[in-house]
């Protein structure tokens, strides 16, 4: 028999172990930015698309209709206004989570910043209560603080991947390290899959869909990318060909067509 959390993740990654997620959490970090302002209509546009699954804060979970998307609703945020933006904040539970029907919850801990050990905390108790509700874990580790030099840099990166791993994440997001070579360590170092950042938004699609292909060649599972996604003048087009390159396995060139650039 299957389990709880086996069955919650096969929404999120499907046969393959391999997926596309657009996280939109962003309205609590930075406001109503550009490409989530309506979220039922970038929604409706992702499931165009073949989205794998959706992200989003509680109150956004409770009026979005996500489709057969997969719902992953994250529990933690912080504002760019407050002292420390480094620090997040468990801002929702796994209880709530299961009462809006989430095929799985997401938790953000920076390595390296001043608030860590409280994070690392919260990851830990998370996962904890994950596993009591058979509620599939994604954590997003980013090394980001007084101390990290390059957010990008194999080291901090594997180490930060490693940490989620360790402390019961089922999938783990972090940061690409700019070569599918160092980016292979990352992944061999961890034993759950790793999915990549999309990072800032980028000048043209052509490098979200190089990185992506990169990761994935990697060992990647695939990725969880927002700005690049939901500022696209396309949304749809955009998830289509990271589908393409994540599900299909179709080239970088090939995945530029379908954007049709």
């Amino acid at each position: 028999m299957e389990s709880g959390k086996k069955r919650r993740l096969k929404r999120i990654l499907g046969d393959d172990n391999r997926t596309v997620i657009v996280p939109m959490d962003h309205g609590v970090t930075v406001g109503p930015v550009t490409g989530i302002t309506d979220m039922q209509d970038i929604v409706n546009k992702l499931l165009l698309g073949g989205v794998d699954a959706v992200l989003v804060n509680r109150g956004i979970a409770k009026s979005v209709d996500t489709g057969n998307a997969g719902l992953i609703v994250h529990l933690c945020g912080s504002t760019q206004h407050c002292p420390d933006p480094n620090s997040k904040i468990q801002i929702c539970s796994v209880e709530d989570a299961v009462r809006l029907g989430a095929d799985a919850v997401s938790v953000h801990i920076n390595i390296g910043a001043k608030q860590e050990d409280r994070m690392l905390a919260t990851l830990g108790n998370v996962a904890c209560k994950c596993d009591d509700y058979g509620m599939p874990l994604l954590a997003m580790m980013y090394p980001r603080g007084p101390s990290i030099k390059d957010q990008h840099a194999l080291d901090v990166v594997a180490h930060a991947a490693r940490v989620g791993a360790e402390l019961g994440a089922d999938i783990v997001k972090t940061n690409y390290t700019g070569d599918a070579e160092s980016f292979k360590k990352v992944v061999s170092g961890c034993h759950v899959p790793v999915i990549i950042a999309g990072g800032p938004k980028v000048e043209t699609a052509r490098d979200v869909l190089q990185m992506t292909s990169d990761s994935l060649k990697a060992g990647g599972a695939g990725v969880s990318i927002g700005r690049n996604v939901f500022q696209h003048e396309n949304p749809a087009k955009m998830v289509k060909a990271l589908s393409a390159l994540v599900h299909r396995r179709a080239s970088v060139s090939e995945a530029v067509k379908i954007l049709g650039e």
